[in-house]
C-alpha cells in the first residue's frame, strides 16, 4: 500500500488546470496531467494505515465517508506506486464499471476520508484513477472482453444513465443478452445531457458504448418506453425489465411572474447546450444563447456551478448564482471531523471562471427569490430576491429560514436557470408499468431490494433512491444487476464490492 514512509517524503501533487481566461474560449476538459513518473510518487503516499476509511462507504451524519462503490483504493495506490499499471487496472475494474467517468465527475469521497487528509493532504486517489483507466486504453487492457456462454436469457435496461449502463454491464458479463433503451438520440443519460461538456467530453462516452457494443450489449437509441413503447411489449420480450429512468422531475420554483419569458430549468439549459455543441457546434442556433445577457442562476451544487461555467463561457454580460443556505466555513468546524465529508466552502470552476471575468464570486448566499419581473411584453426583466435568516427550532433541531424585513433587492436577468433540485421520477414510466411510487416519488421496494411490486420489474439508481452521485448510481446499477441474476438464475456469482 505505497511506501511506508511517501506520505513524509512527497507533497501531494495534482495536475494543473487550464487559466480560466483560457479554458472559457472552449468546451473541451481542461486538466492537465501528471506523467506516469510523478504519478507513481503520489501512489507512493498511500500510509498503509490498517483501516483504509478511503474505501469504506459508510454513512456518518447522513453523508457517505469513503467510496461507496468500496474501491481498493490502497491496493491500486500500491501498483501505480510499483507500475504494475495493468494490474491496476484489474483491482480498479473489480469494483468500478466506469472509472472513465468517475475519475472525471466524482467528488473524491476517497480523499475526503483519507487518514493522510487527517494532519496533511489526502493522497490524489482521483488523479491515480484516471491515470490507470486512461492508461489502460492505451495498452489495450480495457478492450472488449465478450462473455464466452450466453444463458439465453434477454433483459431489458430502460435507461442508460451511469445507473443503467452499470446494471446493463454487469449482466451482459454474467451472459445474459441485454438490450438498453435510451429515449435521447444518444446513451449516457445525465452523463452525456446533464453534464457538460468541459467535465466530461463526449467522447469518452461513446469510446465506452463501443466497448460495450463489443461485448454484446445492444443500444436503442430514440425510443420512450411507456410513449413511443408500450410496457406490455417489453414484458412479452424479455425475461426481466430494469427501470433505470432517473430522477428527472425538476423542482419548480413558484413566485410571482413564473410565466415570464426566458426563465428555463437548468437541466434543459445544459442539455439543449451540449446537444448543439455536439451536433453543430452550435451553428444549429439550437440552445439558450447568454451572450451579453445578465444570468440569474438559482440554486447551488454542482448543476448550479455548470450553469455559471456554460453561461460564462458563451460572453453573458453578468452571472450572478442564488444559493438558500448560508456561505459554508473555508475549513472544518469542530463539529464536523474527519472522516465525516467536510463541509466547507468549495468554489468550482464555474465560479472560478466568473471571478476571473467578472471580478467578483457569483453567490449571494442566504436568499431567496421574492418574484419575477416581466416587462410589458411578457419577457424577464429582473428577479426580486430577498435575504433570509436562519435559526434553530429547539424542540426538532431543524434550522428554519425567514425572510430578513427590509432586505429585498432586483436583480438585472434576461434569464433564469432553475436549479434546485430534482422531486423524483416522470410518473409516466412507472405508471406504464404498474410500479408504485413512494412518498419521495421514487418507484417502491422493499428495503434492500430492487424488486418492484411488479413481477418481473426491478429498478435502480436515482430512480430508486432519489438524485444522487454517479458513484451511488453505478453501485445501485451493480447490486440491481445481482438482484436481477438471482432471480433469473437461482444464485449469482456477480460481484457488487
Amino acid at each position: 500500500m505505497g511506501k511506508p514512509t511517501g506520505f513524509i517524503e512527497y507533497q501531494r501533487k495534482v495536475g494543473k488546470e487550464q487559466d480560466p481566461k483560457k479554458r472559457i474560449r472552449h468546451f473541451n476538459e481542461f486538466h492537465e496531467h501528471l506523467s506516469k513518473e510523478q504519478q507513481s510518487l503520489q501512489g507512493a503516499r498511500c500510509m498503509e494505515c490498517g483501516v483504509p476509511f478511503c474505501q469504506s462507504g459508510m454513512m456518518i451524519g447522513g453523508m457517505a465517508s469513503g467510496c461507496p462503490l468500496h474501491n481498493l483504493v490502497p491496493e491500486w495506490n500500491d501498483l501505480v506506486y510499483t507500475g504494475n499499471w495493468k494490474q491496476a487496472y484489474s483491482r480498479l475494474k473489480k469494483t468500478n464499471n466506469f472509472p472513465e467517468f468517475t475519475s472525471r465527475v466524482c467528488p473524491a469521497l476517497c480523499e475526503a476520508a483519507c487518514t493522510c487528509g487527517l494532519n496533511g493532504e489526502p493522497v490524489s486517489t482521483k488523479e491515480n484513477e484516471y491515470a490507470i483507466i486512461e492508461n489502460a486504453y492505451e495498452q489495450g487492457y480495457a478492450a472488449a472482453k465478450p462473455p464466452a456462454v450466453r444463458t439465453g436469457k434477454k433483459i431489458a435496461v430502460i435507461g442508460s444513465g451511469p445507473s443503467g449502463l452499470a446494471a446493463a454491464d454487469q449482466l451482459n458479463r454474467r451472459g445474459h443478452s441485454v438490450t438498453v433503451f435510451e429515449r435521447s438520440d444518444r446513451i449516457g443519460g445525465l452523463l452525456m445531457y446533464g453534464i457538460p461538456n468541459m467535465k466530461l467530453e463526449k467522447q469518452v462516452i461513446a469510446r465506452k458504448q463501443k466497448v460495450m457494443e463489443e461485448e454484446g450489449v445492444t443500444f436503442v437509441t430514440g425510443v420512450d418506453v411507456g410513449k413511443d413503447m408500450k410496457a406490455d411489449r417489453l414484458l412479452r420480450e424479455f425475461d426481466r425489465v430494469v427501470l433505470a429512468c432517473g430522477a428527472s422531475n425538476p423542482r419548480d420554483i413558484q413566485a410571482p411572474g413564473r410565466d415570464a419569458e426566458g426563465i428555463y430549468f437548468a437541466v434543459d439549459f445544459l442539455k439543449a447546450n451540449t446537444k448543439s455543441l455536439l451536433d453543430s457546434r452550435f451553428a444549429d442556433g439550437q440552445f439558450v444563447d447568454t451572450k451579453g445577457k445578465d444570468v440569474v442562476i438559482i440554486g447551488g451544487g454542482d448543476t448550479g456551478n455548470d450553469c455559471v461555467g456554460t453561461a460564462v463561457r458563451h460572453g453573458a454580460k453578468s452571472v450572478t448564482q442564488i444559493e438558500m443556505m448560508p456561505k459554508a466555513p473555508d475549513k472544518r468546524a469542530q463539529d464536523n471531523p474527519w472522516p465525516e465529508w467536510p463541509k466547507i466552502c468549495k468554489t468550482d470552476y464555474g465560479q472560478q471562471e466568473a471571478i476571473a471575468v467578472y471580478g467578483h464570486d457569483p453567490r449571494i448566499y442566504e436568499a431567496t427569490v421574492k418574484e419575477f419581473l416581466k416587462d410589458k411584453n411578457g419577457a424577464l426583466k429582473g428577479v426580486k430576491i430577498v435575504k433570509l435568516s436562519w435559526e434553530k427550532d429547539a424542540a426538532t433541531g431543524r434550522m428554519n429560514s425567514r425572510e430578513v424585513p427590509g432586505s429585498e433587492q432586483v436583480l438585472a436577468a434576461d434569464i433564469v436557470l432553475i436549479a434546485a433540485g430534482f422531486l423524483g421520477a416522470q410518473p409516466y414510466v412507472a405508471e406504464a408499468f404498474g410500479v408504485s411510487l413512494n412518498q419521495r416519488t421514487n418507484v417502491q421496494t422493499a428495503p434492500g431490494s430492487y424488486q418492484t411490486d411488479r413481477e418481473n420489474v426491478f429498478v435502480t439508481g436515482d430512480m430508486h433512491r432519489g438524485q444522487s452521485l454517479v458513484v451511488w448510481a453505478i453501485r445501485e446499477g451493480r447490486e440491481a444487476a445481482r438482484a436481477v441474476d438471482e432471480s433469473l438464475m437461482g444464485y449469482s456469482n456477480l460481484v457488487v464490492q
